[in-house]
């Protein structure tokens, strides 16, 4: 307690800083004529999570000081409640799995035609680099007749569940600025993630845990870090919540060695008092912030671990999912996310890393590497799918699959030097995402590229539309889901972006 005391008169202190006082009036000593400068610093009694509006009712709880993660009505009848948004890092090579190009093969080893080089970016190639083929066996699959590789086996039994959008492009073709942008619609620092923005919009349907919840597997966090599961300027009671699946599942959530439930309990009733006197004074919303994340920590030491608990699962279940109980994987993690979203969590973001197949060495030959990844994955992917459908959740769970970019249809070379694995460099102009269940058709195939896979001709979908679409069956117009930062509405498309309309059922 003596140390509680402590922290407390040091924050006094330095609230009589000027260094304080400038930072909280962080538009400048020249803009604090404004009045709304004026108000976001406090001096006008004007909380500012009060005064980010989104347009249909949509934001912190009216009754409330602060910030919540309270559910939340949408802005009109949703087609789905929850997301789970499974990123393979790196980038799986759509003219592998999904983008059927006969074509290409007849270029397979010929050097590649100037006007496919000319003006164009890449990370590695240099010089002349020669075509490469499919190296997946293609066939038709389900009603719809999706074409799907052998690489993926088990997914081709789930097609007809399936939407696949085939000619996305992007704006990034380095890994970092890709996955921001795909994730929080700007390839700068930043911005909230989407998963922020969905609980920022619709909070959680379970006080006990956390509305956004991060799973990463593949022995490496993804390239832009943990800045794509981050609340930006959001407050930061909704940014992702990373849970392990080894050990405890949230690192110090359990009560130290000797400190008893009660003692904890009493313990952070007495932080969440001084946080409250200090909000009292200084009206800073992050104060609120704070004693909601004290809070739910604590309501998270009894349901986090029983939502990770998988061994009461049914060992079909675990069978299905290729799920070895003890070891972390993505395939329990695509379990987990099933779970999580059955007890209402409403974003459960899985990440798996190992997927830049540049061909550099066996682990990211497309043949080898590529391949591999693909037998770790594909079981588990169609058992969550239909894991989903069976216990009712898929028709308002939305689940979305891809990377961040897609691959050339050029082998990668270095320095102008073939490499010695077969690989395919960064390719921004057209890749492959998919999505199922949760609003959008089922069996379905939107956007085309040319003959060789290398531009979308048909129905191309930027990531802003892949954005604005998935808010709109959340039940969000995504022009009006803002919030109010540094004198402007911000919002996660930006100012582009439309819903892709021809994908919704």
């Amino acid at each position: 307690m003596d140390k509680l005391i402590k922290e407390l008169q040091q924050a006094a202190a330095e609230r009589e800083t000027r260094r304080h006082f400038l930072h909280t009036c962080s538009t400048g000593l020249g803009a604090m004529a404004l009045s709304s400068v004026l108000g976001s610093c406090g001096f006008l009694g004007n909380d500012s999570s009060q005064t980010n509006a989104v347009e249909g009712g949509i934001q912190s709880d009216p009754h409330s000081n602060g910030p919540t993660t309270a559910s939340h009505p949408s802005q009109y009848l949703p087609k789905a409640k929850r997301i789970i948004y499974i990123h393979m890092a790196g980038s799986p090579s759509q003219l592998e799995l999904f983008d059927y190009k006969p074509e290409l093969a007849k270029y397979n080893g010929k050097d590649c035609p100037q006007e496919l080089l000319e003006g164009k970016k890449f990370a590695f190639i240099r010089g002349v680099p020669k075509m490469l083929g499919p190296q997946g066996k293609f066939a038709q699959h389900g009603q719809s007749g999706a074409w799907v590789s052998d690489y993926l086996p088990h997914l081709q039994g789930v097609v007809d569940d399936i939407t696949f959008l085939k000619a996305m492009h992007t704006d990034q073709f380095n890994h970092a600025p890709a996955q921001l942008l795909m994730h929080t619609g700007s390839a700068r620092l930043g911005r909230p993630s989407m998963g922020s923005w969905v609980t920022y919009g619709l909070g959680t349907e379970n006080d006990n845990l956390p509305g956004y919840i991060v799973l990463a597997s593949g022995g490496k966090q993804p390239d832009a870090g943990k800045s794509i599961w981050g609340s930006g300027f959001l407050p930061t009671l909704y940014q992702g919540v990373q849970c392990r699946t080894d050990g405890d599942p949230v690192l110090y959530a359990s009560d130290p060695a000797g400190i008893s439930r009660d003692v904890r309990k009493q313990t952070i009733d007495a932080i969440s008092q001084i946080n409250q006197q200090q909000y009292d004074e200084v009206k800073d919303p992050e104060i609120l912030t704070r004693i909601a994340q004290y809070e739910l920590a604590f309501r998270m030491q009894m349901s986090v671990p029983d939502a990770m608990d998988i061994k009461s699962e049914p060992q079909y279940i675990l069978d299905s999912y290729g799920v070895d109980p003890n070891k972390g994987s993505f395939s329990r993690n695509c379990l987990l996310a099933r779970r999580l979203v059955e007890r209402g969590v409403r974003f459960v973001q899985l990440f798996d890393w190992g997927w830049d197949s540049h061909g550099t060495g066996a682990d990211t030959a497309i043949d080898i590497g590529l391949k591999k990844k693909c037998v770790e994955s594909d079981q588990a992917v169609a058992a969550l799918l239909n894991d989903l459908k069976q216990r009712g959740l898929l028709d308002d769970t939305l689940v979305v699959w891809g990377g961040e970019f897609g691959r050339t249809p050029m082998q990668e070379n270095r320095d102008g030097q073939v490499l010695p694995f077969m690989g395919r460099d960064h390719h921004l102009e057209a890749f492959t995402v998919w999505m199922a269940g949760g609003g959008v058709k089922q069996g379905f195939s939107y956007g085309e590229t040319d003959d060789i896979g290398y531009y979308g001709v048909k129905d191309k979908v930027h990531i802003h539309d892949l954005q604005a679409t998935i808010l709109h069956l959340l039940g969000f117009d995504h022009t009006k889901l803002t919030y109010q930062f540094q004198g402007r509405p911000f919002r996660l498309t930006d100012v582009a972006g439309k819903v892709v309309k021809p994908i919704l059922a």
